[in-house]
This record gives structure tokens, sequence and C-alpha cells, in this order.
């Protein structure tokens, strides 16, 4: 690697030619270069400077700034002075401190989990020789003529000296009589010494032979004849066909090294990193050494000035080809709280989507409070990712086959094993995904497209929003002391009396429902407000799709989806769609996911930046038996209700037409009114629906029919006049008659 100071060589050594030819007649005058900096950065006087101008209107008294030349150098580092910057407890307060235990030392399921790897590693062991252990003797006595054999010529080769033979044989065929005298000789000294030991081994083995057969007991006898078989059933073994196999075929992983990594961000065509490794320096500069890191390697550091984690992240399939290693292995990631430029590689042993997972606590017993935090995955080093379902609203995207559906299946069964826990389940897909959950358990199921599935799915929607609306006055009704922050706790989801337990609705391919021709602007105003309001009041919303964009994932919902889970997509938009705006350019990519990897995703939710994570995996057995145990608990606490027993939900009408309550609150007379006044009429007309709606709540209402709000000028209640928000008259009007005009077409 080249010195640092390497780069002022070349000036070094041109300073010092230019030196030794200073008498030459050249014409011109050498400059000491170490000078005339010192000279130029250090003298006030610009006349003074090398090269100056010391004409007499040249302005020396003046400053580059007060001088009228533009050309005038100007002083940017000055020489001498040290720069500021925090003092020894300043950057001591700043320092990053390593963790004297391990992270996985520290996790007591971490530990857990790799006590079981271990146990189980080597239980299987033993049991697999044991089962074979009569094979294995069996191979050996077979063996023990040939073992026997070879042991007796390998004895008789070394008494007859047999390996200094070539030797001889070359002094020979030299005719060097004197080198071969010598090697007779010596032969014949090896061989009489090796024969005494020889003869003396043999009336020992005999003698100690005779007395074991006569004054041991049998079983000695019979484990000293079984030693002797074993060990000769080894020697007349086969190199390529040994008695014993490995019970276990380990992974065979390169250890990571500096050499290894430098030279997989080399081979990725980043002109920065290629122009430094050219110039004989590193191009990367490693912060910590390269330790183990669960299954992997970690290694991370500082890349070159204007080259970020996302340009890495772009060329991660060259990276792993660099690295001789599957894309499934390599796994760069970039540093919330550092600068852009820091990169943390990981390298596992095993590719992601075929590492053996350890095993889900929750897939034979077990049971769930939904406002704690349950594991439903792994990283890329085997650990537990966990979610608490409460307290959000989630979207899932991907594209088709990528795992979505058994993603959505698997956190509605999370949820289903909390037996407070009311599910609405609908598979818009109509593949029938969902059954096992919705058969079971579900207050609300449905599966298709057809519009029966539709009204079912409306119905129930609008139900919900009434339930949110009960809940909100359930709430605000409640004593501080119950309720300190407003909003639905473990504790009074236990309280049947208040109806305050937890609903979770999944929808699996929902832009079915947002893009109905009829009812998809009343399913988007819905779904805003659960997303909205639902979460503090118990309500959990979870959409999945394979069409990430505008149209089948409303802005306003996505907008505020706390939890979001992004399998493999195609582009940047549908990737921003899911996991929030600008994701793809801070390198969290989801289209960085190979089409083998399915059930991994990044997940963004639990406080925490984008983590990848590979879901637990649950067949429809799987499923069956989960749902199975979750039904049997709600039966046991007499919880079971709605479509899982069989009931039909009553219908619901919309309760209200909120174009039509505002022209009639809003006379003709008045072309354009103030958002707060059309609440506070609204409030009137229906305080149940309207009561506690502001301006801000009335455009969010508005926007899914094509409404927006807009600056009106009008006058407060002591005459003066004012700008605020509010809606024009005409502009409801003409939604409500294109609204019925398709309606009476359809």
């Amino acid at each position: 690697m080249k010195h640092p100071d390497d780069d002022n060589e070349l000036f070094n050594r041109l300073e010092a030619e230019m030196a030794a030819d200073s008498d030459a007649p050249s014409g011109g005058e050498v400059v000491d270069l170490d000078k005339a900096r010192s000279a130029r950065a250090e003298s006030p006087d610009p006349a003074a400077r090398p090269g100056a101008d010391r004409s007499a209107d040249s302005a020396s008294d003046r400053s580059a700034e007060e001088s009228a030349d533009p050309d005038a150098p100007v002083t940017v580092d000055q020489s001498g002075v040290k720069a500021a910057g925090p003092g020894y407890l300043g950057r001591l307060a700043g320092a990053r401190r390593r963790a004297v235990v391990p992270v996985w030392l520290r996790s007591t399921a971490e530990l857990k989990t790799a006590t079981a790897w271990v146990a189980r590693h080597y239980a299987h062991s033993v049991g697999y020789h044991a089962l074979r252990t009569p094979v294995y003797a069996a191979r050996l006595t077979l063996q023990a003529p040939s073992g026997a054999a070879k042991f007796v010529g390998g004895t008789m080769r070394w008494v007859a000296d047999r390996e200094g033979e070539p030797v001889r044989l070359a002094a020979v065929r030299r005719e060097d009589a004197a080198e071969y005298l010598k090697l007779s000789r010596q032969r014949d000294g090896r061989v009489r010494l090796r024969t005494l030991v020889s003869v003396l081994a043999l009336f020992v083995g005999l003698g100690t032979a005779l007395a074991i057969y006569v004054l041991a007991p049998a079983w000695l006898m019979a484990v000293s004849v079984s030693a002797v078989v074993m060990a000769l059933g080894f020697a007349g073994g086969q190199a390529d066909d040994p008695v014993i196999h490995r019970a276990v075929e380990l992974p065979k992983a390169t250890k990571l090294t500096s050499d290894i990594v430098l030279r997989a961000l080399g081979a990725l065509g980043i002109p920065a990193i290629n122009q430094a490794q050219s110039k004989g320096r590193d191009g990367f500069e490693f912060t910590a050494p390269i330790t183990r890191d669960g299954p992997g390697w970690r290694a991370q550091g500082n890349l070159p000035y204007g080259v970020t984690v996302t340009d890495v992240i772009e060329r991660r399939d060259r990276l792993a080809s660099g690295l001789r290693r599957p894309l499934g292995c390599v796994w760069p990631e970039a540093v919330p709280d550092e600068h852009t430029g820091h990169l943390v590689l990981w390298v596992g042993d095993q590719d992601m989507n075929k590492a053996k997972k350890p095993a889900w606590p929750l897939l034979k017993s077990g049971s769930v409070d939904l406002f704690k935090p349950v594991a439903y995955g792994t990283d890329q080093r085997g650990r537990w990712i966990e979610v608490t379902l409460m307290y959000i609203a989630g979207v899932i995207g991907a594209i088709p086959r990528m795992g979505k559906t058994f993603l959505l299946r698997l956190l509605l069964l999370i949820a289903a094993l909390d037996p407070r826990a009311e599910l609405h389940t609908y598979d818009m897909k109509g593949t029938g995904d969902l059954d096992p959950v919705g058969n079971a358990v579900s207050h609300r199921h449905a599966a298709g497209d057809d519009d029966e599935a539709i009204l079912y799915a409306l119905n129930d929607w609008r139900a919900l929003r009434e339930e949110l609306r009960r809940r909100t006055k359930v709430i605000r009704s409640l004593p501080r002391d119950i309720c300190p922050e407003s909003k639905v706790t473990s504790a009074l989801a236990d309280k049947r009396s208040l109806g305050l337990h937890p609903i979770v609705m999944g929808v699996d391919e929902c832009q079915v429902l947002f893009e109905h021709p009829e009812h998809g602007k009343e399913f988007e105003e819905i779904g805003t407000d659960l997303v909205k309001r639902g979460p503090a009041c118990g309500i959990v919303l979870v959409l999945a799709t394979q069409r990430p964009d505008a149209k089948a994932l409303p802005t306003g919902i996505s907008a505020n989806a706390s939890a979001r889970w992004c399998l493999k997509v195609m582009g940047q938009l549908e990737n921003d769609m899911v996991l929030g705006t600008s994701a793809y350019k801070r390198g969290v990519r989801a289209t960085m996911f190979a089409w083998g990897d399915k059930g991994i995703h990044y997940f963004v939710g639990e406080g925490s930046d984008a983590r990848i994570v590979s879901s637990v995996y649950v067949d429809a057995p799987g499923a069956d038996a989960i749902a199975a145990r979750a039904r049997r608990a709600r039966e046991k606490a007499g919880l079971l209700s709605g479509h899982a027993l069989g009931e039909a939900p009553e219908p619901v009408t919309s309760g209200y037409d909120l174009l039509a309550d505002i022209l009639a609150v809003v006379p003709a007379d008045e072309p354009k009114v103030w958002s707060e006044t059309v609440v506070a009429r609204l409030a009137e007309l229906r305080p149940d629906i309207y009561d506690g709606w502001d301006a801000e709540g009335l455009a969010a209402a508005l926007k899914p029919h094509g409404v927006t709000t807009g600056q009106v000028w009008g006058k407060t209640e002591s005459g003066k006049g004012a700008n605020r928000r509010g809606i024009e008259r005409a502009r409801i009007a003409s939604v409500i008659a294109e609204r019925d005009g398709k309606r009476d077409a359809g």
C-alpha cells in the first residue's frame, strides 16, 4: 500500500534536480518552492510575494478584498494556524464505544438459540454414528486381513531399510564406489538394530497375548481382540472409501479478509475506487477489524469521497461476484447515523433463503398479546425480528409470487393467537390463501372480486367506521387515570364491557377495492379514516398489493402507514410507494432482491430504520393447525363470533352522504363557504357523525371524491374580511351530478 507521504515524492525529486542544475545557464531563476509557499502564505504585503508587481501604483498597502485588482491572490488556508475543533474531552464524549460483551451473548434468546443449535448438532452426530456402529464394526473386521498384510509388509520393509534403497541405487548408477560402501555400512547397521527391535517386540507381543489369554478375564480379552481387529481394519481401509462418514456436512465458507473486500470493491467499476487503487491506495478505509458476526463476517469502513453506499448496493451482483459468494450471502448496508459513504458489508456463510432458520416459537404452542412484540422472521444473521401489531397501519408490497400473501397470512395468524382480537380478512385475489384464518376465527371473511364480495366488504367497512366513532367517544369518556394516553391499552382491551378489543383487518390485493368503479372512493375515504384514527382506537389495517402505485394504494393511506413490508419490486416508484419517499435514494432498495429471495423483504417499523428480514414460512397445513389452535382458545374464552360461527352480517347503509349533507347546510346563495363553517353546520345536522370534525378532516374526507379545498374570502363575526380554507358549492353540486349520472347509466 502506498504511504501518504509518497504523494510529495515527485515534487521533492523535482526540486532536487532543479537545485543540481542551478549552475547551468538556463536563462531563468531557480525558486525554492517551500520558501515561496511560505512567503506567499505569511506575507501580508503583496509586493513581498514572489512575482508580485513592485510598481508604485500596485496598491501594496491594501488587502486583496480592498484592492481594485480582481486578480489579486487571496489566502485561503492559513499556515501556522491550528484548526479549531473539539478538544480531548469533546472527542471522548463523541467516541463510539464497542460492546464489551458481544450482542449475541447479551441476548438470552440468541444464546438459547445458539445453544439449541449446538445441542441438536451433536445429538444428531451421536445418533447417526450410534445407529451405524454395527456396520462400522463389520467393515473394520472385513478389512482386518488387509490391514494385517499391510502391517507385516510395512514392518518388513522398515527392517530391510527399503526407504534408503533409491539412494543406494543412485550411487550404483553413478559408479561411486566410496559413497556406495558408506551407504551399505549404514544400511547394515540399521538392519541389525531394527531386526533386534522387531524380535524383541515380537516376543513381548506374543507374551502379552498369551498372558491375556490365560490370566485375563473374558471381557478384557474381548476388548483386546476387538481393539487389535479394529486397528488392523482401520489400517486396511481405502483412502477414497472411509469407514466412518460425516454425519453433518458443514458449509465451507471462505474467511473474509481485507484483500478479498478490496478486490471485490475494485471489481464494481466505480471510478473513484478504481482510480485510488490504480495509484497504489486501497480505495476503502477500514474503520474496524473484520470480525465474525453471527453466521457470517462483518466488514465496515469508509468509501472514497463522493462514493455512497447506494453506489455499492446498485452493484450488489458484481460485489457478490468479486467476493465469489452467492448473491444471497452478500448484504451491503448503510448506517443511519453515519455519513452516506460509511459501508457495512455482511457476508454470510450460506445463502439467506437457503440457511436453516430456527423453529418459530408459535408454530406448535403459545399465545400472543398484540400489544407486545412478537417474533415473525429473522435477519441475515439469524436473529429474531419482532413486530408489534397494535398502534400501526401496515402496507405490504411486492411483485407476484414473492410471498406477499403468505406474509399477510402470517401476520393474521399472529393476530389470531390473541383470543381478544377480532379479525376481518379479505382475499380479493380469490384463491383461498386466507381461508385457514378466515374460516376458523375471522369475524368477517370474504374471497373473490365479484359483486357479492365487494358489497360484503363495503358493508363491513361501513360498520368499522361506525365502530371507530363509537370507540372515540368511549375513550374520550374514560377517566384520565384509566386511560391516561387517550388510546386503547392491553388492560382496556381485557374489559369486555368497554368493547375496546383489538380489531385487525387484512386485505390481500387491496387495489381491487380502491379501484372499484362505483365504490372505490368510499373504500378510500373509509380506509384513510381507519389508517389515521384507527391505531389509537385499537383498529389495525394491513393492506397487501402487487401493484403499489397511487391508484392501488392511495397516498392518504400509504403516507400514514407506520409499518411497511416490501418484498421484491421492479422499480423506484414502487419501492418508494411502499417504503416511503426517497427510500430508494437512501439505499433502501427492494429492487435488489433476487427471484429466489421469496419471503425476504425490507421491514420499516418498530421505531427502527429499514431492516432486511426473512419471514417465517408457514405452509397451508401449518396454517390450518395454528388457526385451529386459535379457534379453540376463542371457544374456551367465549369470544368466537361472526363468520367463524356461520353468522351473516347485518346490512349497514353508508349512514350519510357527505356531499349531499354539504349541499343541505350550504344554501345556494352562498357560493363559497369556509371549511370551519361547513363543519359546524354538519355537526348540527348529524352530531353523531360529524361531531369532532375539523377543517383538516373535512379536506381529507372530500379528497377521495375529487374535491379540494382552497382559499375563500369571507368575513368574521366582527365583520373583518379574511382568507381561509373553504369549499365551492358549485363544485360539490357538479360532483354529485356526475356521480348520479354514472349510477343511472350503470
